[in-house]
């Protein structure tokens, strides 16, 4: 289905659910990855202190959140084949147990590298949750419908960072960081078991692919070698990239320049709301204006404000509220394009779905954390390595578009590019 003439229709697919309640389940088991994610922010400080020993320099703190992440991009490669072959519902539960069970090793982690052990296993657990979201989404939907659903999923989905911060702030006021882990654990158990009671298995016996290597290989082949999905994918790593950077140097910037102190989770939270709205605002409109024309114009809001925000940072004049500001046009440009992107890449591989999406994590993920990485760990007390990185990552994405569309932006195709 093209993202032109998409049918308005609502899946039998996930049955006995109906559509409020699957796009609930979609983002509760995507959320698993940011709640992860953020509620440790306000944490890493106390996580310092607690290895003090192993954790001599404070940017090492960022390997908390990019070990995670490592778990998760790597995780991605298999999720997707094993669903294509196992079915949806095996896998997902299985990497939600692994996620339990790394919450467990995460509350008793007796030093620093054991803790790292825990995050990269929750990572892993979480990649299932990732795949196989957007390959039930994909079994369900297509076209303008599939990118529709991926909005109002994701307008959950995104809302989680946005209270994930305050929320682990306020585990620590009763608590101590080990706390934050006990919280994931239980909400990870909570959602294993929603799932197990409702949400039904999306991919018939008929459309399961072998797991021979030959199989699994010509079906990365046909992923990597379609134009739009490859191309969309990389651009995807590369803006995902700066959110991480962001991310990774958030509670450093906010507290150490800004030095708003037990406030940052306040301002991490005001930056992420637009993300949210985002996600709502397309939703309502992608049925409208297609895919390419809102995720075309929110990438080039996204390079707008990363030329802005450089320029501010070197003439010396970046003060907390335009500082914010830009932010949280950062995180609305993200908004809209997170869930085009994934959309349009995915749009030509329904048959191999989960392999599909499985790839396209793969790449945007370990782009995204090699991206932020190599910002966050620059970080030296001042905005500048983040607003050079974050300009630099936003203009590679902008130059993989035009090349995707052939210079043609803006402009909805009839059928997805090969």
């Amino acid at each position: 289905m093209s993202d032109v003439n998409a049918d308005d229709w609502v899946s039998a697919g996930h049955r006995p659910m109906g559509f409020p309640e699957f796009v609930v389940v979609i983002a509760s088991i995507m959320a698993l990855n940011p709640l992860a994610m953020d509620m440790m922010l306000p944490a890493l400080p106390d996580i310092g202190r607690a290895f003090s020993i192993s954790v001599a320099n404070a940017n090492h703190l960022q390997l908390v959140l990019s070990t995670f992440l490592i778990g998760f991009g790597a995780g991605q490669f298999v999720m997707g084949p094993l669903s294509d072959r196992f079915g949806r519902r095996p896998v997902l539960l299985g990497g939600m147990a692994v996620y339990a069970v790394a919450g467990v090793l995460a509350v008793a982690a007796p030093s620093f590298e054991t803790l790292l052990l825990a995050r990269a296993l929750q990572g892993l657990g979480t990649s299932a949750t990732r795949v196989i979201a957007t390959s039930i989404v994909r079994d369900c939907y297509a076209g303008r419908r599939m990118a529709s659903v991926m909005s109002l999923a994701m307008m959950i989905f995104i809302a989680v960072p946005v209270i994930a911060p305050s929320f682990g702030q306020a585990v620590l006021l009763v608590t101590q960081w080990r706390g934050i882990f006990v919280v994931l654990m239980l909400y990870g158990v909570l959602a294993l078991a929603w799932s197990v009671l409702r949400l039904p298995e999306t991919l018939p016996e008929s459309e399961r692919r072998s797991l021979a290597p030959a199989d699994v290989l010509s079906a990365f082949r046909q992923t990597i070698t379609n134009r739009q999905t490859l191309g969309y994918a990389m651009a995807a790593g590369s803006v995902i990239g700066a959110l991480f950077a962001f991310v990774f140097s958030a509670q450093q910037v906010f507290t150490g320049i800004y030095h708003l102190g037990h406030y940052f989770p306040l301002a991490f939270a005001a930056i992420a709301a637009g993300t949210a709205g985002a996600g709502f605002l397309n939703a309502k409109l992608v049925g409208r204006l297609g895919m390419r024309v809102i995720s075309h114009g929110a990438l080039t809001l996204y390079a707008l404000v990363a030329g802005v925000m450089l320029l501010s940072e070197i003439l010396g004049v970046l003060p907390l509220p335009l500082f914010m500001v830009l932010s949280a046009l950062m995180m609305f440009s993200f908004g809209m394009m997170v869930a085009n992107f994934t959309a349009l890449a995915m749009e030509p591989q329904g048959h191999i779905a989960g392999t599909a999406s499985s790839l396209y994590g793969s790449i945007t993920t370990l782009i995204g954390i090699a991206v932020g990485t190599a910002i966050g760990q620059s970080f030296d007390g001042t905005l500048l390595p983040f607003s050079v990185g974050f300009f630099l990552s936003t203009l590679a994405a902008l130059a993989i578009v035009l090349v995707v569309e052939k210079g043609r932006l803006f402009k909805p195709h009839h059928r997805p590019i090969a």
